[in-house]
């Protein structure tokens, strides 16, 4: 039996995964913030015959605090992981900051894998074949860094923020053996495309009735993602770290995946994690 953790793993594709996995008598830790829906992912586990092997890790991966309660959670769980599925992002419109004072897509849709990623990295290594899978945007719209306002308070719009996120995993995929030099865990950047999920659930009522028909019509069933997220589980490729944008695997070449911006991302991320109070994961 191996053991996961999915991040966003009460919804779309987490919980699709989620539930693949179980099936077949692997053993899930799902993290979300929401009850209701852990609530529901429990329930559809037990229904399956799997309630034994899912757990449910509620959590606010916005904030600090709430990474760290997930890194002590899972060690409290587990002393082995053979995989650590980053899936947790939310689309915000307008502009808003979390506890910690960040930029609310900055902090859960890249600040939040950083620390999951490197606090549980030696778990990692004690699996037989051990994954990072980050569902990010490798290869898809452009978008850049904001190096002079990494927060983005003077020049906010949803897409900047997300796709600047998106740039951020990038360079967290390139920059992951760096800092695990000699590592057998894998990282995969993976862009599964337009996918039916609950991304547009935060969008006005016109865009989001708009994307909800398209994606009914144009987007991939979120079971269909699951299996796709599976084999990169199954068999991790042979580098330490990967991109693909659906099926095809991306060249890591150019300034999405430049190490120096890596390693400057990696110090200023480190910085900043040292001004939050009551640190411990670092």
């Amino acid at each position: 039996m191996r053991t996961y953790v999915i991040t966003g793993g009460t919804d779309g594709m987490g919980r699709a995964l989620g539930m693949l996995l179980l099936r077949r008598g692997d053993r899930v830790l799902a993290v979300a913030s929401g009850r209701a829906k852990g609530e529901a992912f429990l329930a559809e586990a037990e229904a399956a015959g799997a309630g034994e092997r899912a757990e449910f890790l509620r959590a606010d991966l916005s904030t600090v605090s709430g990474m760290d309660r997930v890194v002590d959670g899972v060690r409290a769980r587990t002393e082995v992981l053979d995989g650590l599925v980053l899936g947790a992002q939310r689309f915000r419109p307008r502009r808003e900051e979390t506890a910690d004072g960040l930029e609310f897509t900055f902090a859960l849709a890249y600040l939040s894998r950083f620390v999951l990623g490197h606090g549980l990295a030696d778990l990692l290594e004690r699996g037989d074949s051990p994954a990072v899978v980050n569902i990010a945007g490798p290869g898809g719209i452009p978008g850049r860094i904001r190096w002079e306002d990494v927060q983005l308070t003077g020049d906010y719009t949803g897409m900047r923020a997300a796709m600047q996120s998106s740039r951020c995993n990038d360079l967290l995929g390139v920059d992951f053996p760096v800092r695990h030099p000699g590592a057998r865990t894998r990282y995969v950047l993976h862009n599964p495309g337009f996918v039916r999920t609950g991304m547009a659930d935060p969008l006005p009522l016109p865009q989001r009735a708009l994307t909800r028909t398209l994606a009914r019509v144009f987007a991939t069933p979120a079971s269909v993602a699951a299996v796709s997220l599976a084999r990169f589980l199954d068999a991790p490729p042979e580098a330490a770290v990967t991109a693909f944008r659906r099926g095809t695997e991306l060249d890591l070449t150019g300034t999405d995946f430049d190490p120096g911006a890596a390693d400057r991302l990696h110090a200023y991320t480190v910085d900043l994690l040292s001004g939050i109070p009551a640190r411990r994961h670092t």
